[in-house]
């Protein structure tokens, strides 16, 4: 008669092989445990390891220094824009296409005047019972030149169908970037200097740069004109002088330094003050 042998299901693997071999078992709980204290140790010991292999164990130190200067916005923008209302979406939209399409008329042809759509907007009007009362709408049309008469000129001509509706000046990408390769060379210039006077005023023989962050200043953020001065220009119906303004362009340099500590030679300690 064959027997079999009941182990019960409750009872871990480990312990129901203890019946194959009981050193077996042992021999290999006593490998999984010393595997265990063998990790345990490589992981405490290496932070050490990885701060005794620091390339730069020396201080370090973070710097700014920048560069700035003031020149002579060259560039308007001018936004001629058209609001209406009528009894249907279809009115609106027909009346503001006939006023874009006669100014963009007048608009073509004039060299050194770029001109282009701006933003265009059709919405109901509710009345006090929730119902649509009328139809609303808005057209933009932006004017961009370096050449000052000539744009506002153009602007009163297209007064009958678009009016001003604001003004800003800017400077040209292309001399904002030449300005910026200029202050780039100043600011540089300025971050060795300051890092050499606190490499020097610490007593230290030399710095290594680390790291190093450009940064520049970009374009003034749009600004409406006066409202009195549009109105103005939108009712004569004649140029306005366009008079521009000052802007700041910026180049900013930061970094970090290693301050280095004095040579010596293999076998002989640094000098203790």
């Amino acid at each position: 008669m064959t027997r079999f042998k009941t182990i019960s299901p409750g009872r871990p693997a480990l312990f129901q092989r203890a019946a194959r071999g009981p050193d077996r078992v042992a021999a290999r709980w006593r490998a999984f445990v010393g595997s265990g204290l063998v990790l345990g140790a490589w992981l405490a010991l290496a932070p050490v390891a990885q701060a005794a292999t620091d390339p730069d164990p020396y201080p370090r130190a973070t710097l700014s220094a920048q560069a700035s200067t003031e020149i002579q916005q060259d560039t308007v923008r001018i936004t001629l824009a058209a609001e209406l209302s009528a009894a249907t979406q279809q009115q609106v939209s027909d009346q503001l296409n006939t006023r874009l399409d006669a100014a963009m008329k007048l608009a073509k042809g004039h060299d050194g005047i770029q001109a282009r759509s701006g933003a265009y907007r059709v919405w109901p009007s509710v009345g006090r019972d929730g119902k649509i009362a009328e139809w609303r709408g808005r057209a933009e049309i932006i004017l961009t030149s370096r050449q000052f008469d000539a744009a506002s000129q153009l602007a009163a001509q297209m007064s009958p169908h678009l009016a001003i509706d604001g003004l800003a000046f800017s400077v040209s990408p292309d001399r904002q970037a030449a300005e910026e390769q200029k202050l780039l060379e100043q600011a540089v210039q300025a971050f060795r200097q300051r890092a050499q006077a606190l490499t020097d005023a610490l007593e230290f023989p030399g710095y290594r740069l680390y790291s190093l962050d450009l940064g520049g200043s970009g374009a003034v953020p749009y600004a409406p004109a006066p409202r009195m001065m549009m109105s103005a220009m939108a009712a004569d119906k004649v140029a306005a002088p366009l008079e521009a303004g000052q802007e700041t362009i910026t180049v900013s340099v930061q970094g970090v330094i290693v301050l280095l500590p004095i040579q010596t030679a293999p076998g002989q300690s640094a000098p203790s003050e």
